[in-house]
């Protein structure tokens, strides 16, 4: 199978990450930080390794605000749930997926206030929108780094200057980003950084996590075994415990670490060079494509390998599933959990197929793409 649903969950994933997980499972599948032997001990080990490579990569100042989570959508869940307050203003973008626009909403029963500043049709915000829908009492401005049904990547860098100067906490989803774009929060004054460890991090599904600034605290909404201050019924206020109740998904851990690695010795450059030159490779034949329409800025250094696309009138979901049966070429169409960036684009009724391209695929897997969404699109 040809496999252009990277944006979902990365695959195929480097040899070393399925090595790493088979080895914790084997060799030392011991619950860290609840005992004193060996296979506890070498777990807690892995996890703090872990942490150290996430705070290199993203360059956050202190390894106890590095919090391992399920997934992207735990991660929003604790950080919004746990920081804003009654009477707080939020501003997100247009190009939003659920696991930010979901919470937020539900968030609205204790008055928490949302404004969507609205995007473009290929889903680009004017950071001056941003500015000018700042109140007395925003407290979060929350953006994605980059949309992940147009690509659209998202002016970190301006819109972080523009929190700081006005007081507001800046949060970052950085789900289609983190191992191929370059994130930092110190220059970029992120105070919420959440990413997952199951896309371009070339983890497991199941590991995610939240890196957060000295000065913000979060309140959790979930208490447990933590496997410190046992002695006392109240949650630990110390991090990371605060915030990771409940044994870990050490094994996924192991192989975010082992992922990390990879992406520590290929490059990150390396990467992003190899997946933007099968971007512009496959976008340029696609705009010549009749009957087919391309959706986001379809410019390398504004987007990432992540192309909707539309034939005709057809339905998103019978292109897809044409393009596996037919072809066995693996897409995603509908909505992609993100029916505002949807609605941004003009998409909502139709959604898109989706193609997004990883470290491991080919310029043959480009062309056979091509040559098969040649032959739909007569067809159709």
């Amino acid at each position: 199978m040809i496999y252009f649903d990277n944006a979902a969950t990365s695959f195929p994933k480097p040899e070393d990450v399925y090595l790493a997980i088979d080895n914790f499972m084997r060799n030392y599948c011991g619950n860290p930080g609840r005992a004193g032997h060996k296979l506890s001990l070498q777990s807690g080990r892995v996890i703090l390794e872990a942490r150290e490579l996430v705070s290199n990569l993203f360059n956050v100042k202190s390894l106890e605000r590095v919090v391992f989570t399920l997934n992207a959508t735990d991660s929003f869940n604790i950080a919004l749930k746990g920081y804003l307050k009654p009477g707080d203003h939020v501003i997100i973008s247009s190009m939003e997926h659920n696991s930010i626009a979901r919470p937020l909403k539900s968030l609205e029963n204790i008055g928490i206030e949302t404004t969507i500043a609205d995007c473009n049709i290929k889903g680009e915000i004017s950071v001056l929108d941003i500015e000018r829908s700042i109140k007395k009492n925003t407290a979060l401005i929350a953006v994605t780094h980059a949309s992940n049904v147009a690509g659209t990547i998202m002016p970190i860098m301006e819109i972080g200057r523009i929190a700081r100067k006005n007081n507001v906490k800046f949060m970052v989803d950085a789900a289609q980003t983190a191992g191929v774009y370059d994130v930092d929060m110190q220059t970029m004054n992120i105070d919420f950084l959440i990413f997952t460890g199951h896309k371009s991090l070339f983890g497991p599904q199941g590991v995610g996590g939240l890196c957060f600034g000295e000065e913000v605290d979060i309140v959790s909404f979930r208490e447990g075994g933590t496997g410190s201050r046992s002695e006392s019924l109240i949650q630990p206020d110390i991090y990371p415990d605060r915030l990771e109740s409940g044994t870990p998904n050490t094994p996924g851990i192991a192989g975010l670490c082992a992922g990390i690695n990879f992406i520590n010795k290929v490059g990150m450059s390396n990467i992003r060079s190899h997946e933007e030159e099968l971007f512009s490779y496959f976008i340029e034949k696609l705009l010549n494509m009749d009957k087919v329409k391309v959706y986001g800025p379809c410019v390398k250094n504004k987007q990432t390998p992540v192309i909707s696309i539309n034939i005709g009138d057809i339905g998103s979901s019978e292109i897809s599933y044409i393009l596996d049966s037919g072809f066995n070429i693996a897409t995603r169409s509908g909505l992609h959990c993100s029916p505002l960036a949807h609605q941004t684009i003009g998409t909502l009724e139709q959604g898109t197929v989706r193609f997004s391209i990883g470290y491991f695929n080919t310029k043959e897997d480009i062309n056979k793409a091509i040559e098969a969404l040649y032959t739909i699109a007569k067809e159709v």
